[in-house]
């Protein structure tokens, strides 16, 4: 997490601390302005869309999510200090859970025993638990909430569960292949999608790499615990396309600055900038690696073959995933958009935003940067 004396020049910075089977996880956020009144009970709603969908596993049946504040509000407003939240785990047995003696292809189980040169891989997979995402979640609707001032949009959807593509149905066209996969004591991956409408142009930047608001958004999802692949627009489908065909042309229309888009085949993100189209990314969710019989490995005490020590999972977790997904990318759009209003408080947020420029003439703008042409 970067520090700065000045928040809102970094946009929203945020952390989560805490283990699956710990007392809470704790989350942070800061460069929030200050003003903000925040609805709990829709941040509850948004945290239980976590546990909703066909494939998960015991733990949807008792975790509760209950969520503290722990500093930043005051009557349910933000203060503009850093927002701090807990995270209630129902499951607090982290000191008496069993070690595992074989660790679990696709987990973080062996690469951590490896790293610490010692055989407790509890101490691993602890914190590198998928748990650590209701924190992240609880954040992004914080973060939800403050977009939703600007009447900016976040949703998502589930794609493809299993090679099964959705057929229109939901979940239930999954249930089948879900059902099939607990049986044999399998899991299942998939794809999901995560759709941003209304972000003004010009947010995110291009002067170092790190400002690209398509990396930024990239990332984040890519940091979702099980995500193998992640695109924006046309994604790996643009590698056959001509540039004749690729790039979205531009005429007068009804979009900022009386111009707009004949596709959207960017996804909404120009040499790093947002160019006032919907933002449309996907991402690609590997099959849990927690598997009822295992898979190969080795007994990390005795050296000898065997299979991977089985832990409670799910079968199917990507509408989990999907769910996360808004989470995180909310936290990215709120943190641009606060980097470039600026502002201590919601109302000098709102004041600037009316200064964009949404409703001028391109023609009525100086053709020089120094404003003298």
């Amino acid at each position: 997490m970067s520090h700065s004396l000045s928040p809102a020049a970094d946009g929203l910075r945020w952390s989560t601390a805490g283990e699956s089977h710990g007392p809470c996880l704790v989350a942070l956020l800061e460069g929030l302005p200050a003003g903000l009144p925040l609805d709990f009970e829709a941040l509850r709603s948004g945290m239980r869309k976590r546990w909703e969908g066909a494939g998960r596993g015991l733990r949807a049946g008792f975790e509760k999510d209950h969520l503290e504040v722990l500093a930043g509000l005051k009557k349910g407003v933000t203060l503009g200090s850093p927002l701090a939240l807990s995270v209630g785990n129902s499951d607090t047995r982290i000191d008496e859970l069993p070690n595992l003696k074989a660790p679990r292809p696709g987990h973080a189980d062996l690469a951590g025993v490896l790293r610490s040169r010692c055989r407790d891989v509890r101490a691993v997979l602890e914190r590198a638990s998928a748990r650590e995402t209701a924190a992240r979640t609880a954040l992004g609707e914080v973060a939800r909430q403050l977009l939703g001032v600007f009447d900016i949009e976040v949703g998502g959807r589930v794609l493809e569960v299993g090679g099964v593509a959705d057929d229109g149905r939901g979940a239930e066209c999954w249930a089948e292949a879900i059902t099939a996969a607990r049986e044999r004591g399998d899991s299942l991956g998939g794809v999901f999608e995560v759709v941003i409408d209304g972000l003004p142009p010009g947010l995110g930047g291009l002067e170092q790499p790190v400002d690209r608001l398509d990396a930024r958004f990239l990332a984040a999802l890519a940091s979702i615990p099980a995500i193998k692949g992640v695109e924006i627009g046309l994604g790996f489908g643009g590698a056959g396309v001509p540039g004749s065909e690729y790039h979205d042309g531009i005429r007068q229309g009804s979009g900022w600055a009386g111009l707009e888009r004949l596709s959207n085949r960017c996804g909404g993100v120009e040499g790093g900038l947002s160019n006032g189209q919907s933002v449309i990314l996907r991402a690609v969710m590997k099959p849990i690696p927690t598997l009822r019989h295992g898979a190969p490995s080795v007994d990390l005490a005795h050296s000898g073959d065997t299979r991977a020590t089985y832990e409670r999972s799910d079968v199917c977790s990507v509408e989990a995933a999907a769910v996360v997904g808004q989470a995180v990318c909310c936290l990215t759009a709120a943190s641009a958009l606060r980097a470039r209003l600026g502002g201590f408080t919601l109302a000098e947020m709102r004041q600037r935003y009316a200064a964009l420029g949404r409703t001028e003439s391109p023609a009525d703008w100086p053709d020089d940067i120094s404003g003298r042409g």
